[in-house]
């Protein structure tokens, strides 16, 4: 198998782990940058859970679609004005989680709560603007409100995580809807005081997160569990 056919599996994997999780449903996607291109392998316009690695995009930064059948992502910007703006980045997802979004709308910030959370430990900014990204301009403010970070809260829409290879990518945005889970639970057992909630430090982020996080070891466990499940679990098992 070559190193693009073996990428094009795991986009098409990626985006059904996302959904087979929960993070989407009929919508979402998850791209990979071609290395060394400005170029990245996205999926057509289906939901995450049916994405084919046999009909899979190859856009350039720029929007153009350079081969593949089929019509993109409304919202395939995200992913193009990203990879112009950081060059380090291997790849996007984007999803539309419940919990982070349940954050964005509620006024609170994101907050390291468990071991998994700590990669997320220097905060994860927001874009606040709403509405869906289908142009290159607005595009570019995605990828402005991203900045250095691995991941972009999208109030009342999603979460974008942007890592150096797709395997943190879709790990990345696990953890962050299962942080934000957690976060959404605790609020609700502290009878909505976020004072109450023992959050971590930097600190003490930065030690889990460099145990734990999806740029470590530890993430390829956490990428075969997910991996093995989405490919088990039928389409929309997640909400069974």
């Amino acid at each position: 198998m070559s190193n693009e056919q073996a990428l094009r599996r795991d986009v098409a994997l990626a985006n059904r782990i996302i959904e087979r999780f929960g993070l989407s449903n009929a919508f979402g996607h998850v791209s990979a940058r071609i290395p060394g291109t400005n170029t990245f392998i996205i999926s057509t316009r289906r939901s995450p859970g049916l994405a084919d690695e046999n009909q899979l995009l190859v856009i350039d930064t720029d929007g153009k679609v350079l081969s593949g059948d089929g019509v993109p992502n409304s919202e395939f910007w995200i992913h193009a004005r990203i990879y112009a703006a950081r060059p380090d980045v291997g790849s996007v997802v984007h999803a539309h989680p419940t919990a982070c979004i349940s954050l964005t709308q509620i006024g609170e910030p994101h907050r390291v709560v468990h071991n998994q959370g700590g990669s997320f430990g220097t905060g994860v900014p927001e874009y606040e603007r709403i509405g869906l990204i289908r142009s290159r301009e607005l595009g570019d403010l995605v990828a402005q409100s991203l900045g250095k970070s691995i991941a972009v809260m999208m109030r009342g829409h999603g979460i974008t995580t942007a890592l150096g290879d797709i395997r943190a990518a879709t790990v990345s945005a696990c953890f962050l809807e299962e942080s934000a889970d957690l976060q959404i639970r605790m609020l609700s057992a502290a009878g909505g005081n976020a004072k109450r909630i023992r959050a971590s430090t930097r600190e003490e982020a930065e030690l889990t997160g460099n145990q734990t996080g999806p740029s470590v070891t530890a993430a390829n466990r956490a990428w075969e569990y997910y991996a093995a499940v989405a490919e088990t679990r039928p389409l929309g098992g997640w909400s069974a």
